[in-house]
């Protein structure tokens, strides 16, 4: 399928927002909410299309996508809504409320649905089920937004979340395993077995290690967002980030029609992968590896406008 570059439609103008009462009603502090955000989300496409720009040949050298690029979008026919999933930031509930949006009546809380529900794939319709025609109107026509993340947070939230966790036995199988054996001298054969006592240093070294990426692609929970989402291929009408979650999130639902009975959930944010968490995790990497690191993710730095952290040794 070839992938359509058309031209940036100006989304606001073609007065999506399907609330009850037209926008010149709206009370003027609304509206100039409205106004800056919608500004801060035409920075932060800009910001994009000129990231695939300055890094044209390696961001565009792929220029057909197959539809099996397209498993990660889901898609809101009633209110003709893409919504672009990214593991370790927030796709649970954002698929909670891509259910509620979908079920028809349903669901009404998202909250109300275990999250492991939220993951079952037959649960929501994406992008690659559809013929190519209807894979192409969708993409032209459809409000197609997705949710960022500072990417090596991203990073750590993911080894946190799928090696420190004792249940998560299948990570510790299928990836666990692998790393000890490549990265570990002298490994007991416990831990070849188990796989369940990874190192984040280990994890990092895989990570960099040019035979993991010629191998297979990354899981999904550390791929970059530029690889999972192709967004120098889709023009996404909305960009969200981790760090502004709720309001963007709310914003996206306004837009869509919906905000005056559907709010992103809120929750405790406890056990959340911190700046500093992730300072702390990168202490014992040594400069090269975090060079080699900052490489693979560069992409996703640049094109979310993310800096470069503070408590990287960068060679």
């Amino acid at each position: 399928m070839q992938a359509e570059i058309y031209s940036s439609m100006n989304f606001y103008n073609k007065q999506k927002v399907r609330d009850s009462q037209p926008l010149d009603l709206l009370v003027p502090v609304l509206s100039l909410q409205l106004s800056n955000t919608a500004i801060l989300h035409q920075i932060r496409r800009d910001q994009v299309t000129d990231t695939c720009r300055a890094n044209s040949v390696s961001s565009r050298k792929r220029r057909v996508l197959t539809p099996n690029d397209l498993k990660h979008l889901v898609v809101d026919e009633d209110h003709e809504m893409i919504y672009c999933y990214v593991p370790k930031v927030a796709c649970t509930n954002w698929k909670r409320v891509m259910m509620v949006l979908t079920g028809r009546g349903k669901y009404s809380d998202p909250m109300e649905i275990p999250a492991n529900e939220a993951h079952v794939s037959s649960n929501l319709k994406t992008l690659n089920q559809y013929s190519i025609p209807e894979i192409n109107h969708r993409l032209k026509n459809y409000m197609k937004f997705l949710f960022v993340r500072e990417p090596f947070e991203r990073l750590v939230s993911a080894y946190r979340n799928k090696f420190t966790q004792k249940y998560n036995t299948s990570f510790h199988k299928r990836y666990g395993t692998k790393i000890v054996r490549r990265q570990r001298k002298n490994a007991t054969q416990e831990a070849l077995r188990k796989g369940d006592d990874v190192k984040f240093e280990e994890f990092v070294a895989y990570l960099i290690d040019p035979h993991t990426q010629r191998e297979e692609p990354f899981n999904e929970h550390w791929q970059t967002v530029y690889s999972l989402c192709h967004p120098c291929h889709i023009h996404y009408d909305l960009i969200g980030k981790y760090e502004t979650l709720e309001e963007d999130s709310n914003y996206i639902l306004q837009l869509a029609g919906v905000g005056n009975y559907l709010k992103f959930p809120t929750y405790a944010k406890s056990t959340r992968t911190t700046d500093e968490m992730t300072t702390e995790f990168f202490q014992n990497i040594s400069s090269e590896h975090q060079t080699q690191l900052y490489e693979v993710y560069k992409l996703d730095f640049l094109m979310f406008n993310y800096s470069v952290p503070s408590y990287l040794k960068l060679e």
